[in-house]
């Protein structure tokens, strides 16, 4: 990677403020993150130990030890979008990306269903994140939750996130920085614990499969390919860097920055516990026969002992609080900044930025789409079908971006312009990522009866391609109808050197 340096007799850079007049907006939010307070938001929203509990259960008991292995190819795939990212947000440091950026590379149909894809992947991630914190506001105080009372505890927890909210970026980033500090020597400190004095099995476990592709009726490269679908789950996120550029100071060298920091740093945490806990557990052949569904805890109790249930259970709600409020955050900065094109419903209102310089409208509008799905956690399976949904749907926008990115490259209509550009080495790159994305939208969709509860209704098995498919005839049922295309208006992208209107993508 190389930054641009400045061509010879050009005026210095212009200040964050101008750079976004430039592009056509002005300053409403209040722009005081430093690249620490940036990377904050990445690292709270990709979260370790949310990440880590997501997908340790399911990967174990679909691929055995071997699972750990899935977790550096999804890294690596996801460093990969990184750095496309990383050349859009250096030329564009608007919030609201995937949106934004798809706008300037392609047609407006093509980037307004881009930003309506991800904005529902991420309001629905919400849903999912406050309802699976839930159970530990009762397992704090050794109480055994209804499914009413797990629902309202959830949407207590989702009010409270969104009145931190509220009170704007500076307030959000010193709670989440206190937690994702707490978060992180945590995990750190357990996961080293747990691989160096705890350690019940040898290296060797991580080769081995513990017989569960046979165990669950799939072959192992079947099983492998599973276990990399929700892999992917553990490195989504650190577009939430992206989401708070306009609140970022010299945004266009410091958001690609974050965002490489925020994915490598929790990458690596995940990876390391995801070992500890493995090596770690008492007997992991419980997990692959479904006697044992939670083998972090399982792994970190027997370790340390029962002494040390009550303050896991306190850093689990530590990173659980910080992940919901950094991506509460990142959800109202995308519809505001939909909104103030005028292109979302009630663009007029969801705009709206209070006397703190937060975008209330928008945050008000996630909350309570992210909060209408939450009676689906009276009924376990339907939670199932949105965690299977939200990971579909999020892969979806890095895919399209990404593809847009590569055609826009290919047809010499985008030549990275930012601070960061990779030089010759964009375009493989570039290709390397749709390739990544595109297999992995395919492989999160692909119908699998081992990715669901046993005697989950056929809707969960299908739930990834069900629910992407529910919510994109939505957006496109508004694109035809309002056609909020039209109001796109502003700035587009130019030839390289030539200043002539870039041809449409779509």
């Amino acid at each position: 990677m190389t930054e641009n340096p400045p061509r010879a007799h050009a005026p210095a850079p212009a200040a964050d403020g101008d750079q976004l007049a430039a592009l056509g907006y002005r300053q409403e939010l209040r722009r005081s993150l430093g690249v620490l307070g940036n990377i904050s938001m990445g690292f709270a929203v990709v979260s370790p130990v949310v990440g880590l509990y997501a997908v340790a259960q399911v990967g174990m008991g679909v691929f055995g030890g071997a699972w750990v292995w899935a977790l550096p190819i999804c890294l690596l795939g996801q460093l990969l979008v990184v750095c496309v990212y990383s050349e859009l947000a250096s030329q564009w440091p608007l919030a609201g990306g995937a949106y934004q950026w798809s706008r300037r590379l392609a047609a407006p149909s093509f980037a307004w269903m881009t930003g309506w894809m991800w904005q529902f992947a991420v309001m629905f991630a919400n849903t999912t994140v406050a309802y699976l914190a839930a159970p530990w506001f009762f397992a704090l105080f050794g109480a055994a939750p209804t499914p009413a009372r797990l629902v309202l505890a959830a949407a207590a927890f989702m009010l409270v996130c969104t009145l931190v909210n509220a009170y704007g970026i500076n307030l959000l980033r010193r709670i989440v920085s206190l937690g994702i500090a707490a978060e992180a020597v945590a995990s750190v400190l357990v996961g080293l614990a747990l691989l160096l004095f705890y350690r019940e099995h040898g290296i060797s476990l991580l080769a081995d499969t513990l017989d569960a592709p046979a165990t669950t009726g799939t072959g192992g490269l079947m099983s492998f390919l599973a276990v990399v679908a929700v892999g992917g789950w553990a490195f989504i996120g650190f577009d939430a860097c992206v989401s708070t550029a306009e609140e970022t100071k010299d945004a266009a060298r410091q958001v690609p920055r974050a965002m490489r920091w925020a994915l490598l740093s929790v990458g690596a945490v995940v990876i390391l516990n995801a070992v500890s806990v493995v090596l770690a557990h008492p007997d992991p052949a419980a997990v692959v026969s479904g006697a044992d569904l939670d083998p972090v805890t399982t792994a970190v109790t027997t370790g340390f002992g029962d002494w040390s249930a009550k303050p896991f259970v306190v850093v689990v709600l530590i990173s659980f609080t910080a992940c919901l409020m950094a991506s509460q955050g990142g959800a109202a900065r995308g519809l505001y900044s939909l909104a103030r094109d005028g292109v979302f419903p009630f663009a007029d209102r969801v705009r709206k930025v209070n006397r703190h310089q937060a975008p209330v409208g928008g945050l008000v509008a996630a909350t309570l789409i992210s909060a209408a799905a939450l009676p689906l956690g009276l009924e376990s399976t339907a939670i199932g079908s949105l965690i299977t949904f939200g990971t579909a749907a999020t892969f979806l926008p890095f895919f399209l971006l990404s593809l847009a990115a590569l055609i826009a490259r290919l047809r010499g209509t985008w030549r990275p312009a930012g601070a960061v550009s990779y030089g010759r080495w964009g375009t493989p790159l570039n290709v390397l990522a749709v390739l990544w994305t595109g297999l992995e939208v395919l492989n999160i969709c692909w119908p699998r009866a081992v990715l669901a509860p046993p005697g989950a209704p056929w809707y969960q098995v299908w739930a990834a391609l069900l629910g992407t498919g529910v919510v994109t005839l939505v957006g496109l049922g508004y694109l035809l109808v309002r056609r909020p295309q039209r109001l796109m208006t502003g700035p587009v992208p130019e030839r390289p050197d030539t200043g002539e209107l870039a041809p449409a993508l779509l």
